[in-house]
């Protein structure tokens, strides 16, 4: 395979002052991957996720990477998402589900996360819309950099991922307080109703 389309190769950070366009004029990031790529291995079966079948419909499917990923709490902030219970989507009506994949920024998270992406690259999960990765911060404070470094390198495994704060409110179980700080969080909602409000599965801004 040739180095550049190597998934783990992390993306270019963006220049000082490219966050500073009005809300209204953001649109969400480019893909740099969006669909499986040849001569990928998949990886072994003990670390795939599970597929399953699933009835009605929605506007975006949230698969958490692992237990504990925030894949309810995040479908709770988009709407028109369901949460698939960290199994890849299938439909009945064999149409191509736009999924969003969640994990948590610890070793684990990161790990299933990256395990997840893999499966995706090979061709080894069902056919989906991958959207991309959102990482939820798993403490309050600052990341470890050796974390933050190896989120970067497994997000850049995904079409696009967004990297989002520590909420205190959900902790105490507070569903209702908007999750702070609001730039980040509304950002990534603008981004993912954007992108599943496409005209057809697959396209990329």
């Amino acid at each position: 395979m040739q180095q550049s389309l190597n998934p783990w190769i992390t993306r270019p950070a963006p220049a000082d002052g490219a966050d500073t366009a009005a809300p209204e004029a953001h649109t969400p990031p480019a893909a740099v991957i969006s669909e499986p790529l040849r001569g990928m291995v998949e990886p072994d079966a003990a670390d795939r996720l599970a597929r399953r079948t699933v009835t009605g419909s929605a506007a975006l499917w949230v698969t958490g990477t692992h237990g504990g990923s925030g894949e309810s709490r995040t479908a709770d902030l988009l709407n028109g998402a369901r949460v698939t219970g960290h199994c890849w989507p299938v439909l009945q009506d064999g149409s191509k589900p736009r999924v969003l994949l969640v994990c948590r920024a610890d070793m684990r998270g990161l790990t299933a996360a990256q395990s997840a992406l893999t499966q995706w690259a090979s061709g080894a999960a069902p056919a989906v819309d991958l959207l991309g990765l959102a990482i939820l911060a798993d403490a309050p404070g600052k990341t470890p950099k050796a974390l933050r470094d190896f989120a970067a390198i497994v997000g850049g495994g995904a079409p696009r991922f967004w990297t989002l704060p520590w909420v205190e409110a959900w902790r105490h179980g507070d569903s209702t307080t908007p999750p702070p700080p609001a730039r980040e969080y509304q950002r990534f909602i603008n981004d993912l109703a954007a992108l599943a409000t496409t005209t057809s599965p697959g396209t990329t801004h």
